[in-house]
């Protein structure tokens, strides 16, 4: 092993570190298992809790529920206000994510999703489960902030595609158990019509809570240590990580590529995060925008009016729709996880610009088959797992290229912008534009809003073929460059 070539003190300074280098060239181990789990599996929550809330609509707004609520204010008001808290967390968190540690605001944050969690399954007010909506969707968007940083930060360059694609497409692991764990908690042979939506979301702070404990044991980032003054401890940390893998591998860790010279500070202004991605990097910042846009008006395309799609044009009975979307979501997770590796070799532009592309000509396929009347139930279904076999890698790209092309210190802040702003889109304006278009009866109408869905997505498909940046097997300092970074020429302008 190669022993640091400088130790930071704590506090501020200039100093070179190797700690970068040193975790890039890490073999893969039980250690990144223990990150992947304790990090990653926070996604399944997030498909387990919305899936849940859309199944369980029905049941709360029949007589005897223990709640007085509709069925449209289940699946608007409330699923309103949960976007609402997922963007404002995100954002909040997404701040204090960069200014205070990625390990402080993911215990946190997971915190505040149990928390609410809880208090949804003993709402006894309508008032009361809008509120905690709220505050679910609060901490899970402040996940996606604290969680997508860290993972980046810590997973080798080698493996950093595909770990980030698998871990968000992981969603829809979460969104399959939601599906059918409903069927079985909405079974009043089973459970009291007013007790099994109630053990639905309890069964959801369980996960959380074994989430909790493992998480524990996930360290703070040491690039983001080394930054911010506390370089003693990130060099020990990385040390004690370097000790564990050579005993695991039982062999010498080869030296690392190099090292980086710092200026470190305890934190960095919002301005300065601002004016770095849209002043240094604007044509990131494009790229970032469009895959964001794209992925999200593609899903409500789909799924924000799939069970009506079903009910109304194929006569599917109501409480069978669960199945069907069970289905759908689990070609979602196949996606990302057969095509991950391929983001690590073939490389980031093609994969992104090819998912993208080739999803929404096969949603453009799709919508014609549709308005043709060719399709069935069952084979509509089979067209979307198609699509959203490679529309789920693309998505899950957004997620990775915008936590690794902007300088380490504004990461968190820019992976919170770009997430509010493409949960926004599919969860407010997505529903106000396809609502009306797939619940209308009118083939015609549900034609359109697949095409919109399409050509988006094809739109972010193109300019990811001009923007898109070679990201693949890079450290994240090679791909941007820290802001905190001590060099004589320092660049001016945009950086690809």
């Amino acid at each position: 092993m190669s022993a640091p070539s400088s130790s930071a003190s704590a506090g501020t300074g200039t100093v070179s570190t190797a700690v970068p280098a040193r975790l890039d060239r890490l073999p893969w181990s039980r250690w990144h298992w223990m990150i992947v789990i304790g990090l990653g599996t926070v996604w399944i929550l997030d498909g387990l809790e919305v899936t849940i809330v859309g199944n369980v609509a029905g049941r709360l707004a029949e007589e005897g529920s223990g709640l007085d609520i509709t069925a449209a204010q289940v699946t608007g008001v409330a699923a309103a206000l949960y976007v609402a808290g997922a963007c404002s967390g995100a954002l909040f968190f997404g701040w204090l994510t960069d200014r205070y540690g990625r390990k402080k605001l993911f215990m946190i944050t997971l915190a505040v999703y149990l928390g609410a969690t809880a208090m949804t399954a003993l709402s006894f007010e309508s008032w009361w489960f809008f509120l905690f909506r709220f505050l679910t969707g609060f901490g899970i968007g402040g996940e996606y902030a604290a969680i997508n940083s860290a993972i980046d930060e810590l997973i080798p360059s080698l493996y950093r595609g595909r770990v980030d694609l698998i871990i968000n497409g992981s969603y829809w692991l979460g969104a399959v158990g939601g599906a059918l764990l409903s069927v079985v908690m909405l079974d009043t042979d089973i459970f009291p019509q007013d007790l099994g939506w109630r053990l639905s979301f309890a069964l959801g702070v369980v996960l959380g809570l074994v989430i909790l404990l493992v998480r524990r044991h996930v360290p703070e980032s040491p690039r983001w240590q080394f930054i911010h003054g506390h370089g003693e401890e990130a060099e020990e940390l990385v040390s004690s990580v370097e000790r564990e893998i050579e005993a695991e591998k039982g062999a010498a860790l080869p030296p690392p590529a190099g090292e980086i010279t710092i200026h470190q500070r305890k934190s960095i202004g919002f301005g300065t995060i601002a004016k770095t991605v849209f002043g240094r990097y604007p044509r990131r910042a494009v790229l970032g925008l469009a895959l964001f846009i794209g992925q999200a008006f593609l899903y409500n395309a789909i799924t924000f009016g799939f069970g009506s799609i079903l009910i109304t044009f194929f006569d599917v009975p109501t409480g069978s729709t669960g199945y069907y979307f069970a289905v759908i979501a689990a070609g979602n997770f196949l996606g990302p996880l057969l095509l991950g590796r391929l983001f690590d070799t073939v490389g980031r532009r093609i994969m992104i610009s090819g998912t993208y592309l080739l999803s929404g000509l096969l949603l453009f396929g799709t919508a014609w088959l549709f308005d043709r009347g060719s399709l069935s139930a069952t084979t509509l279904t089979a067209c979307w797992c198609v699509v959203l076999f490679f529309a789920s890698a693309g998505a899950s790209s957004a997620y990775l290229t915008v936590s690794e092309i902007f300088p380490m210190e504004t990461r968190a802040m820019a992976i919170a912008f770009f997430y509010a702003l493409g949960t926004a889109a599919g969860g407010i304006s997505g529903p106000l534009i396809f609502a009306e278009l797939t619940e209308s009866g009118v083939v015609g109408d549900t034609v359109l809003a697949f095409q919109i869905g399409a050509g988006l997505m094809c739109a972010a498909g193109l300019v990811a073929a001009f923007l898109a940046v070679n990201a693949e097997r890079r450290s994240l300092e090679d791909i941007a460059e820290p802001l905190s970074a001590v060099r004589a020429d320092k660049p001016a302008g945009d950086a690809s």
